[in-house]
């Protein structure tokens, strides 16, 4: 069982989380979702690529560290040079926190100058639940094969704090480098960190 710290109204994730709905080495699920552009997402349909699937809620003072600080705009626009699809998914149920139309969807993106190929609206939350998806931001990557092959934070520090960015070990910008150099990712599953998710 994890341990959970509740301060606030936010979850922060403190012990290892290894879900049983997902497994690294497994085919992660497949799931077909309508983006902010009204666009069909379909995680089959980027088989051939890596592709970061990235929980997000705007409202979350753990997303807005990364998002303030510039630091989920940079990996997104480094892992689109890579080739690397990035969906960023929003699983907040209607009436929730971090809830958004499309057009409140777009305009977010435009205003923090965020880089993800999409943003995939999941107000159902049947998305977020097929990953466990528990935090905000709560990160996976699935190789080209259709694999998981990562899950868990960002980094490695469990604050809200942006000074801590620097200091903290980038798991997934790690992860991604590995994997695109052909090696094997070291720390495959990690500890997320954030907000709940607003199912």
């Amino acid at each position: 069982m994890n341990v959970r710290t509740i301060v606030s109204g936010l979850l922060l994730v403190a012990a290892g989380s290894a879900s049983a709905a997902v497994k690294i080495g497994q085919p992660a699920p497949d799931f077909t979702g309508t983006d902010s552009n009204g666009q069909q997402q379909t995680l089959s349909s980027y088989r051939g690529k890596f592709v970061v699937l990235e929980w997000t809620n705007h409202d979350c003072p753990y997303v807005r560290k990364h998002y303030g600080a510039g630091n989920m705009q940079a990996q997104q626009r480094d892992a689109a040079d890579a080739g690397v699809v990035w969906l960023s998914v929003i699983s907040s149920a209607p009436g929730q926190q971090g809830h958004v139309e499309p057009s409140k969807a777009n305009e977010l993106t435009r205003s923090r100058d965020a880089a993800p190929h999409a943003v995939v609206l999941d107000p159902s939350g049947d998305i977020g639940r097929s990953y466990d998806a528990r935090t905000t931001p709560h990160m996976y990557i699935v190789d080209p094969n259709g694999t998981l092959v990562y899950q868990g934070g960002i980094d490695s520090i469990t604050s809200a704090d942006q000074d801590d960015i620097p200091n903290a070990r980038q798991h997934v910008r790690i992860a991604l480098n590995e994997l695109l150099s052909g090696a094997p990712v070291s720390q495959a599953v990690t500890r997320p960190y954030g907000c709940s998710v607003k199912y």
